[in-house]
């Protein structure tokens, strides 16, 4: 009687579907509902995308969670297709959106600074002009009492300390960002190191993240590292003054990163803002990205999966969101960011018709 019972189940299920007009995976494919959205990657803007997820998660009632894991971790986890968004602050090159699985979009969603944060007694503050970032990061200048930082640094008083340099030990666009300005500003870095997410250093320790490099730097006298502006303003850890390309001396801050991006920006949004020629921006400045399949309906993904992943998306580039960075010490995107990435939202489509 049970297996009779069962079989009946089955016969009805299968009549059901078929008079709804569509095979059962169909009909389940549309009234699924998303439970969650998930993304993964970049830690440079973690704190600008965990305090705004926070707020969309209270005000909308859908779970959104986010990895820190670096851009690599996110490139991988979407060209794995296990997330509904990465995140990267390197975008990504021709060749490597060749290797990805389907046609990816990179979405701007706020600009921030890479900075050289060190640990000396005192706290001093100190300028660097593109020499001396040469210099200290490829480990020509081993001390800190060094003639070459002296010249640069006139009365500021300098420890007898060795120099300890941090980096980044994961695949990561800080690295990309940090590692695509020396390249432009050395010519002996370009051709010994050159640039990538990750990099076969000279010198230094390696740690996980920008919260890792932030950390050892904190607990390590004499370190100087290169991390997001907010690990280090969120520590305490003193930055130093950057000479950009008009040979001025330019702390990071929201002006002078906003500074940066005065030109002219592309309609796929992948630009290097790196060595910038405005005269009060500062040199190491970046946009960082979320990055989405251009065509949603992979993996089972519901319609309703992918309309409210490009909502959420679509939100963090609204006034709403943008106004929350400059409270984490990150720079809003300008109204022709704002454009542009939500020309790149059009484009996103569900079994080929458009979804915004």
């Amino acid at each position: 009687m049970k297996k009779f019972q069962l079989l009946l189940t089955a016969i009805i299920a299968v009549a059901l579907m078929a008079s709804c007009g569509g095979s059962g995976k169909e009909k389940a494919n549309t009234i699924k509902k998303a439970k969650a959205i998930t993304g993964a990657g970049a830690t440079f803007p973690q704190p600008f995308y965990n305090k705004i997820f926070k707020t969309y998660t209270k005000e909308q009632g859908l779970l959104v969670t986010y990895g820190g894991i670096g851009s690599g971790g996110g490139i991988r986890s979407l060209k794995d297709k296990i997330v509904d968004f990465g995140a990267s602050d390197a975008f990504l090159s021709d060749t490597k959106l060749a290797e990805m699985p389907g046609k990816v979009l990179h979405v701007p969603t706020c600009l921030g600074a890479v900075v050289a944060a060190y640990n000396l007694p005192g706290k001093p503050e100190l300028k660097f002009t593109p020499e001396l970032m040469e210099g200290l990061f490829m480990g020509k200048i081993t001390n800190w009492n060094d003639a070459k930082i002296a010249a640069v640094n006139p009365g500021v008083s300098l420890p007898d300390l060795a120099i300890t340099v941090v980096y980044r030990s994961d695949g990561s666009g800080t690295t990309f960002i940090f590692s695509d300005y020396m390249s432009k500003v050395s010519a002996e870095w370009n051709e010994k190191i050159g640039k990538g997410k990750a990099l076969l250093w000279p010198v230094g320790i390696g740690a996980k993240g920008n919260p890792g490099v932030a950390g050892t730097i904190s607990q390590t006298n004499g370190a100087i590292g290169y991390i997001g502006s907010e690990y280090a303003f969120a520590q305490g850890i003193p930055v130093a003054s950057l000479q950009n390309a008009a040979g001025n001396f330019i702390l990071p801050s929201v002006e002078s990163v906003s500074a940066s991006a005065k030109g002219e920006m592309p309609d796929d949004t992948r630009i290097s803002l790196t060595n910038t020629d405005a005269a009060d921006g500062y040199p190491i400045s970046s946009f960082t990205w979320l990055i989405i399949y251009q065509e949603q309906n992979y993996n089972d993904r519901s319609p309703n999966q992918a309309a409210q992943t490009i909502k959420l998306i679509d939100w963090a580039v609204s006034a709403d969101a943008q106004k929350e960075t400059t409270k984490v010490h990150y720079a809003p995107l300008s109204e022709t960011a704002v454009i542009k990435a939500k020309a790149v939202l059009s484009k996103v489509t569900y079994n080929g018709k458009a979804l915004k």
